[in-house]
């Protein structure tokens, strides 16, 4: 599985010195506003750039005013640059870097600086693909081996790597993994939300940011995918004692709703009888047992109305799932950290100077405290530090 083996970021809002080693499952503990949501945006800003979307992210964040590094004494900014560099390793391409900075400028911003270069190993050659800064935009073009700039109309507000043409293969590789990471916030299950309505009957394999695919996908993996669709069976008669089936019944040409049945009951419920808990356990099963999951999954507060005999399935869950993407999870739960370990652990805390440091549980030296206290405990206790 690729996914980013490290991450380092600097000036974005509490993350003014970041240098993390990424690992296929994290999950961020830590208290309010200390900077575990804003680590998603910085990969979902990622994300964005490598999708020709960078300006339209910034400004759903409030442009680049509102996420740079401030001094918290005088809300001054501080160096008006963001700095993020990643590594992804490869079987075919191993140290495959990436860097990007952005500088304030006024209200606006420029790319200051983009490079995408790979470091071969027991050698101190760089191969290198892109090297832009400001205005100056230049790419590797392999069947001339040289260097070319743009002779197209190129998007200045737009990292290099999202416009010029994939022909090579490292290109294509960081390119994938960026462009498909994906945020999920808690699922709306307010009246009127998709989960609760008619859904179109189509071949899909993924349940949807906010479950307006669920029931499609569902009915897909079950005619699709027998055996998965029989671990989320499976899960769900775990979580919920009592329950049998769910049913997928036509509504109206083309549209298809979703029935959910018990024993204790003679006839099948439907989305809008289920209770929050239910309807956003449902919707993370079928989420985490997707077969098309991104390279990098992030789920920010998944915890919110489960039961907390809920939380060990939804770790084991959490713990399958990171075998086939990378997933990066922000949690305020101390009863989830309870069924998870150490080595799945970022602890978020506040320096002095009001910034964020982050740092692995495994890290702490909790072998001893281990053998008497379970993690949850730990944290309570502030033996973790990020306390909840």
């Amino acid at each position: 599985m690729n996914h980013i083996s490290h991450l380092k970021i600097s000036g974005y809002k509490r993350l003014f010195n970041i240098d993390l080693e990424m690992r296929p499952l994290m999950v961020m503990i830590g208290a309010n506003g200390i900077g575990k949501t804003s680590m998603l945006e910085v990969l979902s800003l990622l994300s964005a750039s490598a999708g020709g979307k960078l300006n339209q992210k910034l400004s759903s964040l409030g442009g680049i005013s509102e996420v740079v590094t401030k001094d918290l004494n005088t809300q001054t900014e501080s160096g008006k640059q963001i700095s993020l560099s990643l590594e992804i390793p490869h079987k075919d391409f191993p140290n495959l870097n990436y860097d990007l900075k952005l500088e304030q400028q006024g209200f606006s911003y420029a790319i200051s600086s983009e490079i995408l270069c790979q470091q071969w190993p027991q050698n101190t050659q760089q191969s290198i693909y892109i090297n832009s800064a400001y205005n100056s935009i230049s790419y590797y073009e392999p069947n001339t081996n040289s260097f070319r700039v743009p002779n197209w109309n190129f998007n200045l507000s737009e990292t290099t790597l999202s416009q010029i043409p994939k022909i090579y293969d490292q290109l294509e590789v960081i390119s994938k993994i960026l462009s498909s990471a994906s945020l999920y916030h808690t699922l709306n299950v307010n009246a009127g939300s998709p989960v609760k309505l008619p859904q179109q009957l189509k071949p899909i394999l993924f349940p949807g940011e906010n479950g307006e695919d669920l029931f499609p996908f569902l009915y897909s993996m079950k005619e699709s995918y027998p055996d998965r669709y029989e671990i989320i069976m499976d899960t769900l008669k775990t979580a919920f004692p009592g329950f049998e089936s769910l049913g997928f019944p036509p509504v109206a040409a083309g549209m298809l709703s979703m029935t959910w049945k018990e024993e204790h009951f003679k006839s099948p419920l439907y989305m809008n009888q289920l209770s929050e808990g239910i309807l956003r356990f449902l919707w993370l099963t079928a989420l985490l047992q997707s077969p098309s999951l991104p390279a990098i999954t992030m789920i920010d507060e998944p915890e919110v109305s489960l039961h907390p005999e809920l939380l060990s399935l939804l770790a084991h869950q959490l713990r399958e799932a990171s075998r086939r993407t990378q997933l990066i999870v922000a949690t305020h739960s101390d009863r989830l950290i309870r069924f998870l370990k150490p080595e799945e652990i970022v602890v978020v805390n506040m320096n002095e100077d009001g910034f964020a440091e982050m740092e692995w549980a495994d890290a702490l030296d909790l072998e001893e405290w281990l053998k008497e206290y379970s993690l949850d405990e730990l944290w309570n206790m502030g033996r973790l530090g990020g306390k909840p």
